[in-house]
């Protein structure tokens, strides 16, 4: 391979990207700004729409140009431009849409005269609808047939996930059972053990563990234009693919580094890929079972 891979260059995405040959990329995720007014050390994220459309545009279209032609590209966005760029990967690049993802979390942005917002949008892209990877047994999960019904045509590999992703199912305990077939990823939150701490949009280990498992096989190049706090490469490492991403940010990418140090493949993901346990059950703000840390002087419970 004429390029250096299992690295991340701190560098903007168009620079990093431009220099590399057409068609090198298996594939590629991409978590960009969404242009919401977010805090970023190094970027700012309150352009003009025309703008930022603009910009999406150009690096888009050299994560295009360095798909493979069996390629796949994930992208993930906000409401705000998620029309405009669905649009824009489809008429614009070219791209096959082989499915719209809606990843839910209860741990939504609190609103107060609309709707809280508690989702984001992964579109799931192509270059070629007859010819890419999606390896569908490496990510089936069982059936209400085989987990509840006990029926004899079950197929025992399972079958394959819903198009809609739902985390904390045990706020909706009654709704979301562990025989159906919805995927719960839990966000990474600051409580949580996989939180890096350092970077407040990290995506969960576990949600790109099931799209490199199903749109890369082992060794295939992995692109991530906006690394972050480096889930993206980290999962690669770990699943045994080769990695690329670049970072804008100095302090971001000197932490990714030291992420990446520590990983050697083979290594599990963080998180737990078990819906019901990815996260704690917890009543008026404690663990459900969990022992009264001590007592208030006229004998109520304290609450942590």
């Amino acid at each position: 391979m004429p390029f250096r891979v299992d690295m991340l260059k701190n560098c903007d995405c168009l620079e990093g990207m431009k220099p590399l040959a057409d068609g090198v990329v298996d594939l590629a995720f991409a978590d960009p700004p969404f242009n919401i007014g977010y805090d970023y050390d190094s970027y700012e994220d309150r352009l003009e729409s025309d703008q930022y459309v603009d910009w999406c545009r150009r690096w888009t279209a050299e994560v295009v140009r360095l798909l493979k032609p069996n390629g796949t590209f994930w992208l993930a966005i906000g409401d705000e431009y998620a029309a405009e760029l669905k649009v824009m990967l489809q008429r614009e690049h070219k791209l096959c849409c082989r499915s719209w993802v809606v990843w839910y979390y209860t741990f939504g942005v609190h609103c107060t005269s609309k709707f809280s917002r508690s989702h984001v949008h992964l579109f799931h892209m192509v270059k070629d609808p007859a010819n890419f990877t999606f390896d569908a047994d490496a990510i089936r999960v069982p059936s209400a047939r085989q987990l509840v019904y006990g029926d004899r045509r079950a197929n025992p590999t399972g079958r394959l996930p819903d198009d809609t992703w739902i985390l904390r199912p045990q706020d909706l305990p009654d709704g979301f059972q562990p025989d159906e077939n919805t995927w719960y990823f839990p966000r990474v939150c600051g409580t949580f053990k996989e939180r890096a701490g350092w970077h407040g949009c990290q995506m969960p280990e576990q949600l790109l563990g099931r799209i490199l498992r199903a749109c890369s096989r082992e060794g295939q190049l992995v692109l991530d234009p906006f690394a972050g706090s480096g889930t993206t490469l980290a999962v690669a490492k770990k699943l045994g693919r080769r990695y690329l991403g670049f970072e804008l940010s100095q302090e971001y990418s000197q932490r990714v580094a030291e992420r990446l140090a520590a990983i050697r493949p083979g290594d599990p993901l963080d998180g737990s890929a078990e819906p019901l346990v990815s996260v704690p059950n917890t009543a008026n703000g404690r663990r459900l079972n969990e022992k009264p840390r001590g007592r208030t002087r006229r004998g109520q419970k304290k609450t942590p």
